[in-house]
């Protein structure tokens, strides 16, 4: 009897150790999808721009990049690829990597499992026809979304999920070229992913040529999301 409850005692603990492993293995599976930063061991900050392409602020901001020959990330709503594609297409030529933003830029939480799938597939189908390249990063507008079907989803179409650090600017609002580039200087770290726009967001522009020389003189170099995700 007792060599009875002993064994059941045994295959009980080996039933739930290998539940707890199961479970730490799906946790650490979705961290791999998810993404808000790079290494902080290392002197690395990812520039990302949401919204774009305009045909004015994105041709700005990479003729800021361009100067100092550095490279973004910019995440894009397929109808304004649609609408704009010359920026996009010189975007890519540049070497600049192109994510994905949905087609229309709706707050995915509100969507059904079908109607997200459908705003990521119409993005990609616009952007691998502009740029012959399928992206890899999908962003959600608004930093909104249900965690479950999102993953479920760039699973499928093979995405990390890029969000940001908490060093956010809220360009969108337009406030001044210096209060934007004043934000980025004084809070970012080794390994910040960081949040602006290029779409109709005159001021951010000014802020990149005030704060990409300021962070470089401190050491910092400019990579883009997949560089900083490569270097963990």
């Amino acid at each position: 009897m007792r060599h009875n409850k002993k064994l059941a005692f045994i295959v009980i603990s080996l039933i739930t150790i290998t539940i707890l492993n199961v479970n730490v293995f799906a946790y650490s599976s979705e961290e791999e999808v998810f993404v808000k930063n790079g290494p902080t061991d290392k002197k690395i900050i990812a520039l990302t721009f949401d919204d774009g392409p305009h045909p004015k602020e994105t041709n700005e901001v990479l003729d800021v990049l361009k100067k100092y020959d550095i490279k973004g990330t910019f995440f894009i709503a397929g109808k304004h690829a649609n609408w704009y594609s010359k920026p996009l297409i010189r975007a890519s030529k540049e070497g600049h990597e192109i994510g994905n933003h949905t087609f229309n830029h709706p707050d995915i939480s509100n969507l059904s499992k079908a109607e997200l799938e459908d705003e990521i597939k119409k993005c990609e189908d616009i952007l691998v026809k502009l740029t012959g390249k399928k992206p890899t990063l999908f962003r959600p507008p608004y930093g909104s979304y249900k965690k479950e079907s999102l993953e479920a989803i760039a699973k499928k179409y093979h995405y990390k999920i890029v969000l940001w650090t908490t060093v956010d600017a809220r360009d969108w609002q337009n406030p001044g070229a210096n209060k934007i580039s004043d934000t980025i200087i004084n809070n970012a770290k080794n390994g910040d992913i960081i949040l602006l726009h290029d779409y109709a967001t005159d001021n951010t522009v000014e802020a990149l040529d005030i704060l990409i020389p300021k962070m470089i003189e401190k050491g910092y170099k400019f990579v883009t999301v997949s560089q900083l995700i490569n270097n963990k």
